[in-house]
């Protein structure tokens, strides 16, 4: 392509030239921790040892979850963790799509008939502070890859919300406790239908749950919930 001839492409990472657009260098792609093998049903995050289908990791079985199923592309470290900082603060837009592509793929195994897949909200004040918001970027990406209906602004976050960096688990949930709502001129999109609920970093679940709260208040079906990356305790 004449295109590639003039801008050759890069590695997401670390900008060497690669074959194609959208991917990793081998070093990088070997950096980059993807989730694969046995997980825990509720969140994504790996899991060792005699896993069975819809076995649940510590975290999901202390804390109820709302939502039935989730699943992670990544896990928050290294070469992944800087993927979804350039993502979030860089203006890296170009990180979205294989983001979602990423995504998709470990999405596909729980993904119910008819759902509707849709971004956790940023409120308008740090929306207009950065301009857009992540997860909604990789939720598009991965419903053109699934092939999957899409709503930027199914969900809206009615306060401000302090950042939950450094907060206890109870204090996240605490935090975000009400914070969210479907948007009421969507409402009628979830009623008796399943919502794929999407995020860029999964640490608690506290934001999550609130989002899946939400739309089971507003009478979803079912709900099940997929980030980018997920945060997990170093073996």
């Amino acid at each position: 392509m004449l295109m590639h001839a003039v801008f050759p492409p890069e590695c997401l990472s670390c900008r060497t030239r690669v074959a194609n657009d959208d991917g990793l260098c081998g070093i990088c792609w070997r950096d980059t921790a993807f989730i694969t093998g046995a997980v825990c049903d509720g969140c994504g995050v790996p899991m060792h040892g005699d896993v069975q289908s819809g076995d649940h990791c510590d975290a999901c079985m202390q804390t109820a979850r709302p939502w039935s199923h989730g699943r992670a592309a990544l896990l928050y470290k290294d070469r992944g963790r800087a993927l979804v900082l350039a993502l979030k603060h860089g203006d890296r837009h170009d990180i979205a799509r294989p983001a979602g592509n990423w995504l998709a793929r470990v999405a596909r195994e729980i993904l119910l008939e008819n759902a509707l897949i849709a971004p956790v909200p940023l409120h308008w004040t740090r929306m207009v502070k950065r301009r857009y918001n992540q997860s909604s970027l990789i939720a598009k990406e991965m419903a053109r890859s699934l092939n999957a209906p899409f709503c930027a602004d199914l969900l809206t976050r009615k306060r401000a919300t302090a950042t939950l960096d450094g907060k206890t688990r109870e204090a996240r949930f605490a935090e975000m406790k009400g914070a969210i709502v479907v948007n009421p001129k969507r409402a009628h999109l979830i009623q008796g239908r399943p919502v794929l609920l999407v995020d860029d970093v999964m640490t608690s679940g506290a934001t999550l749950a609130a989002c899946a709260e939400a739309c089971l208040a507003s009478q979803a079906s079912d709900v099940c919930v997929t980030a980018l990356a997920r945060v997990a305790k170093d073996d």
